[in-house]
């Protein structure tokens, strides 16, 4: 008796479940902003990251702040500030005080073209050793 019971209880559930079961649809919002999810969420995704990396570049010889060692740093300053100065000296010798006159000129291994083009003075420069050459155009204000 007790197993006709459960027999019919089962039945009578497995019947009924239907129309008490509720669903609704499956939304997928990405979040990772390279797939479709909101940009804004990148520098949250971005800054999680690194506070997880554990792994230290072997390579790397200094911080993000330059390197520890303040008398390295303040040679590296002198000799930026050193080759800035001899350079600006060097153009200044070069083309004279009123910069750059159209011409050809040659410095080492470049030759240097300056002409006077429609949009701006048209500075092209050529590796006499390679062959590759750079073009800046200087604009006019």
């Amino acid at each position: 008796m007790k197993k006709a019971f459960l027999t019919f209880t089962l039945f009578f559930i497995i019947l009924a479940a239907p129309g008490v079961v509720q669903a609704q649809d499956l939304v997928y919002r990405p979040v990772n902003p390279a797939f479709g999810g909101e940009s804004f969420n990148y520098q949250w995704l971005q800054s999680s990251a690194q506070s997880q990396d554990k792994l230290k570049d072997p390579n790397a010889t200094t911080s993000a702040f330059g390197s520890q060692d303040p008398l390295d740093d303040f040679k590296q300053s002198l000799e930026r500030q050193i080759l800035n100065q001899l350079s600006r000296q060097l153009v200044t010798s070069q083309f004279g005080e009123g910069g750059l006159e159209p011409g050809s000129y040659t410095i080492g291994n470049y030759s240097i073209e300056v002409t006077e083009g429609t949009n701006g003075v048209v500075i092209q420069i050529v590796d006499i050793g390679t062959g590759n050459q750079t073009t800046v155009t200087v604009p006019y204000y």
